[in-house]
């Protein structure tokens, strides 16, 4: 039936570690994190009422509930290391 429901945007909380190493304005995300939610080149990060829009890089060896992010980046914009962020597909 049409108009049945609105297509669910899918998105799942996850750890967000700070590294060092990782471009400014980039995410790494573990290949079956981003199989899940459907990202392919760009991701958006909530947390506390902030949401950024960053470039992926996706990555074989991340545990699948973290994401790793710029350390220098993630503080300027107030976000600490080991914090609960929603990741959802740009």
């Amino acid at each position: 039936m049409l108009g049945r429901g609105v297509k669910k945007i899918p998105e799942r909380r996850v750890r967000i570690r700070l590294r060092e190493g990782i471009p400014e304005n980039t995410i790494y995300v573990s290949s079956k994190l981003a199989g899940e939610l459907g990202i392919k080149d760009m991701a958006q990060v909530s947390v506390s009422g902030k949401k950024l829009t960053l470039r992926v890089l996706i990555s074989e060896d991340l545990p699948e509930g973290e994401v790793w992010a710029n350390a220098d980046f993630m503080r300027k914009n107030g976000i600490s290391d080991n914090s609960m962020v929603t990741l959802r597909s740009a």
